[in-house]
């Protein structure tokens, strides 16, 4: 077997609704079209996040995958999350090679806010 790429990335949801407003109100990704199945997708470029709801067969874990999403100003982009009240797992953070935050979605899932330093692409 050869893996070639990510396909996409998932997460299970509770309420599609909320999670809408999260990740397009507060996150600003554009969803790319209403599904006749309980599934939303944003494009991300070279990615796609795809939410589901889909009641006790496939439920949110705190534990689960974690999307890193790459930002243009990583001090801004805290900022904003903070004052939307959005609740960080694990505050910013730098490394040699980077800045990066952790926080939760309505439904627990992790989510990583993050920017490369300049020549670290």
């Amino acid at each position: 077997m050869k893996v070639n790429e990510a396909a996409f990335f998932a997460y299970p949801v509770t309420d599609l609704k909320r999670a809408r407003k999260f990740y397009e109100d507060i996150l600003g990704l554009k969803h790319t079209g209403d599904r006749p199945i309980p599934w939303i997708e944003y494009d991300l470029g070279n990615a796609t996040l795809g939410l589901g709801a889909y009641g006790n067969d496939w439920v949110p874990s705190k534990d689960g995958a974690m999307l890193a999403l790459e930002v243009d100003d990583f001090e801004k982009s805290v900022s904003e999350l903070k004052s939307a009240n959005v609740p960080f797992h694990m505050e910013a953070t730098e490394t040699p090679v980077c800045h990066f935050a952790i926080i939760r979605d309505p439904d627990g899932n992790a989510l990583m806010i993050h920017k490369r330093k300049p020549g670290n692409n």
